[in-house]
């Protein structure tokens, strides 16, 4: 367009091999964008975005918190040419198989042996992840419906080995469980001491909760858990940017909301837990 001012539009056509009545159209339309060009570079921008805000998810989990957000409705197949043409790329975890380990247990493995879980509080299941933020180690026990993936409960402690995460997560499961005595549910976990003990497995009986464990040194046999331990890794870092400069339990909590009200879940169809539960059981 520069050199356009210096010499004969023709002649600079024709050493780039450009028809000319084309070379005015492509102007036309760069100075007078239609309404569509108009439509798909604003939604360019409002994916760029939506990345830069959660930069470990790809095209249809930022598709679906868009629409969750905002209304706006594209389909996977728009979103995909989005990210694309923006140069969008997840920025995600990849974990390594591990070998199933010894099949002794010291409580039976139900969810090996196919559950039909058909309702809330039917499965949960327990595990600990590790985080550092800000150079102070916290381990971070979470309990989780496996019908909707909703965090039920969850404790956080800055103490290497605290049994009392383990414990206070599971009062607050206990909590919610005492407005379903008759339900019974099943609580799948490691091998991990404090879900072995004593003290911990005295307390399921008491409200119909039993108790199902993993192989040793099987986490596959508990899928479901590891794979939102490595996706809430990802995101309390990359998307929400943790960094302790608040209070970390109150960071924690306001990703917990986030997890359970604003993050849309593939399994789920692009629903919220709440969304699925909300809609399952007929609330409005």
């Amino acid at each position: 367009m520069e050199l356009s001012g210096q010499f004969p539009v023709k002649k600079i056509c024709d050493v780039i091999g450009v028809n000319r009545s084309g070379f005015y159209k492509w102007k036309k339309r760069l100075e007078h964008p239609s309404k569509r060009l108009t439509s798909f570079i604003n939604d360019l921008a409002l994916f760029r975005e939506y990345h830069e805000r959660y930069p470990s998810h790809g095209y249809r989990w930022l598709n679906a918190k868009i629409r969750i957000d905002t209304g706006l409705k594209m389909s996977d197949q728009y979103a995909h040419k989005c990210c694309k043409t923006a140069g969008i790329m997840s920025r995600s975890k990849h974990y390594r198989y591990k070998k199933p380990g010894d099949p002794y247990k010291v409580y039976p493995n139900l969810i090996a042996a196919g559950l039909n879980v058909d309702g809330p509080l039917q499965c949960v299941v327990s595990d600990m992840t590790a985080l550092y933020v800000k150079g102070t180690y916290y381990e971070l026990t979470l309990y989780m419906d496996t019908w909707n993936n909703e965090i039920l409960s969850y404790s956080l402690s800055s103490k290497r080995g605290d049994r009392m995460t383990y414990i206070s997560g599971l009062n607050g499961l206990i909590d919610i469980k005492k407005n379903y005595p008759d339900l019974e549910m099943i609580l799948h976990t490691d091998q991990g001491s404090v879900y072995a003990s004593k003290g911990f497995n005295d307390l399921l009986p008491l409200y119909h909760i039993t108790h199902s464990m993993s192989r040793a040194g099987t986490p596959t046999d508990n899928g479901a858990m590891e794979a939102i331990n490595g996706w809430i890794k990802a995101e309390i870092f990359i998307d929400m940017h943790i960094t302790g400069e608040r209070d970390i339990n109150e960071e924690i909590a306001d990703y917990i909301v986030f997890f359970n009200e604003e993050r849309p879940a593939y399994s789920l169809n692009y629903l919220t837990p709440k969304q699925y539960r909300e809609y399952h059981l007929g609330i409005r």
